[in-house]
């Protein structure tokens, strides 16, 4: 496979990953030093997911539209996303979804493309933002 395929099977395997909540492939995906979701490092990332993600019921990150540039060991992607979040809980029943674009800035690390920097720029937000809570909520 040639490098843009790479990243976006990598891109795959963060969606999987998310919607599991395989931490473990999420911290491999990243550089240690990674920058996303608003936190610096990956243990404050994953730490950011868990509290988004870990009350949630099933979840769904559909990813397309994948823009890659490569540049040497460094690359950027811009990808469509569109993320379903079903309520569970008291928040069964309920549903958040946003659709909008992830910005990742990757390095080549050890023969494989880890991100260094996420952002995603939410577009458009349908029903209850408060589903996305941590597990204990």
């Amino acid at each position: 496979m040639n490098d843009r395929d790479l990243i976006v099977e990598a891109l795959a395997r963060m969606s999987k990953a998310l919607d599991s909540r395989d931490w473990a492939t999420v911290r491999e995906l990243y550089t240690p030093d990674a920058e996303g979701y608003g936190s610096t490092g990956i243990d404050a990332i994953v730490a950011t997911l868990q509290n988004h993600l870990g009350g949630v019921g099933p979840t769904q990150h559909l990813l397309g539209n994948h823009r890659v540039e490569v540049d040497g060991d460094h690359a950027r992607s811009l990808t469509y996303a569109r993320v379903y979040h079903q309520g569970a809980g008291s928040k069964e029943g309920s549903f958040f979804e946003c659709l909008g674009e992830y910005d990742d800035r990757w390095t080549l690390v050890d023969g494989a493309w880890r991100i260094r920097s996420r952002w995603f720029e939410m577009q458009i937000m349908l029903g209850d933002f408060t589903v996305l809570r941590p597990a204990d909520a």
